[in-house]
């Protein structure tokens, strides 16, 4: 009897091994552009200042010019527009935007990348934005770093002041200060 118990046991756990792995396979195939959030916040404990959610596709041997060309309006990710919710109002880049839910958008640049945050939220893409729906717009400097992200992605590390959100993608990094 226990043998028989510890037989079923171990080929349904087999099975259910086998059942989670071909579906993570197929799931992974469908998912091109993940989705994911980001946080700034100074304590887990605490509730955050920022999220950011956005899609993060990857270069897959492209350049990042053919993906998000430079002098032109980029929806900051894949799929539809990033959504950017601000929980206090705050200074980004040394301009005070209040707290909401905006769409940010990006025109990336040689030297320079251009932030937007626009009250046109749940677009799809850069294809409905209207620059008169523009609530902030900054310009952020660009590095350079040796390693290269292959998925585009968010990212915030603290500071004095604030915190500076990272754009990272390939070698190209943009650093956007936001103050408290």
């Amino acid at each position: 009897m226990k043998k028989t118990t510890l037989l079923s046991t171990l080929a349904f756990a087999f099975v259910m091994l086998l059942t989670t792995t071909v579906s993570a396979q197929k799931f992974s195939k469908l998912d091109k552009s993940p989705l994911d959030v980001t946080f700034y916040r100074t304590d887990r404990s605490k509730p955050a200042f920022v999220k950011v959610v956005y899609s993060r596709p990857f270069l897959k041997g492209r350049e990042l010019s053919k993906l998000a060309p430079n002098g032109e309006v980029w929806r900051t990710g894949a799929n539809e527009a990033a959504d950017i919710t601000i929980y206090k109002d705050m200074k980004i880049g040394g301009k005070s935007i209040a707290a909401g839910t905006y769409s940010l958008f990006t025109i990336p640049g040689e030297k320079e990348w251009t932030i937007i945050l626009s009250n046109d939220v749940n677009t799809w893409g850069a294809y409905t934005y209207k620059e008169a729906n523009d609530v902030l717009r900054i310009t952020a400097p660009v590095s350079k770093d040796d390693s290269s992200l292959e998925n585009f992605s968010i990212t915030f590390e603290s500071n004095d002041a604030g915190a500076d959100m990272y754009l990272g993608w390939g070698t190209t990094r943009v650093a956007v200060p936001f103050m408290n």
